[in-house]
């Protein structure tokens, strides 16, 4: 990494080297958001299904 960051320093692109960092971390937040989003909706998926078997076995004695 620091072999990209002396290159970008030795041509003055500071700027692009700013935005490629920023877009870096933007997009590993993203993909972290999304794989947590991932984990939340197979959690509730889960929990769906318990509640349907619950109702299964309950649901119809009165």
């Amino acid at each position: 990494m620091q072999v990209l960051i002396d290159a970008f320093a030795k041509r003055g692109d500071l700027a692009h080297l700013a935005l490629l960092m920023w877009a870096l971390g933007a997009s590993a937040l993203a993909a972290l958001a999304l794989r947590e989003l991932g984990r939340a909706v197979r959690r509730f998926d889960d929990f769906v299904r318990e509640i349907a078997r619950f109702n299964a076995l309950f649901g119809d004695e009165q």
